[in-house]
């Protein structure tokens, strides 16, 4: 009962903030009076209606989709097999740091810039959500593989478990929290990494392609259209993701 008391209260402060916050941008709207500087949420949301019903509107969000999820699994991947690695020899973390440090600090403009005298436009934002999620996952993950308790280690090899059997109730549980951690914030830098390639890169029928002729003709109704639409999917995508991790999870977890 209290359970359900707070996920009802989480809820209608949820929903009163995004109101609130679309309350205010209609007043920003109404206050500016200019479309060609700030659309009114209105406008928005029937631009939106409009996009979804054009022949190209579909073709778009995949094409765009697909190059960041797969630039951010292709990190998770990675992420993987190099934290694992580093936590197994820690050698090989001093030797990663610096490599890792120079993704995580440099502005990603000047890794998308770069990235164009090697990239076509079209491979581009698949390699920036890579490059931009990686640091995230394999910091998060290293962490967890670090904070594995060393006493039930030593159980599991006094026990003589295998390696599935010693990863599954030792080193499961430790990395789960920071795998989740680590997958909500490394999908929503991909997202804005991957957008923000294909807006400097401009790959034909994507989303940056979109914003970036938006920007152009001072279109601020499109502009804003795909910035909705961008955040609808970036949550949407993640929130998903997370729950099939956790469904994954607690099938693991049964077997325990």
């Amino acid at each position: 009962m209290k359970t359900s008391a707070t996920n009802l209260r989480k809820i209608i402060l949820n929903t009163v903030a995004v109101l609130l916050a679309i309350f205010l941008w209609q007043a920003a709207s109404l206050w500016i009076d200019a479309d060609v500087l700030i659309a009114s949420p209105l406008q928005v949301l029937a631009r939106v209606v409009e996009l979804l019903q054009s022949e190209t509107f579909l073709a778009t969000v995949l094409r765009s989709t697909g190059h960041i999820i797969g630039g951010f699994f292709l990190a998770l991947g990675c992420a993987v097999i190099l934290s694992a690695a580093a936590g197994r020899f820690p050698i090989l973390e001093i030797f990663f740091r610096p490599f890792l440090l120079t993704v995580k600090t440099v502005p990603v403009a000047s890794f998308i810039v770069i990235s164009l005298i090697w990239l076509s436009g079209n491979k581009l934002s698949v390699f920036i959500s890579f490059l931009m999620a990686l640091p995230i996952l394999y910091n998060n993950l290293l962490q967890g593989y670090k904070n594995t308790d060393p006493k039930m280690l030593q159980c599991a090899e006094l026990f003589h478990f295998s390696p599935f059997k010693k990863f599954l109730l030792v080193r499961f549980p430790a990395v789960k929290p920071f795998l989740l951690s680590a997958c909500s914030t490394g999908m929503g830098l991909a997202w804005k990494a991957g957008i923000a390639a294909e807006v400097i890169g401009i790959p034909k029928d994507s989303i940056g392609e979109m914003l970036y002729y938006a920007k152009l003709y001072f279109d601020s109704k499109d502009l804003f259209a795909w910035t909705l639409i961008i955040v609808v999917l970036s949550v949407g995508i993640e929130k998903l993701f997370l729950a099939v991790l956790k469904a994954i999870f607690a099938g693991l977890e049964k077997k325990i």
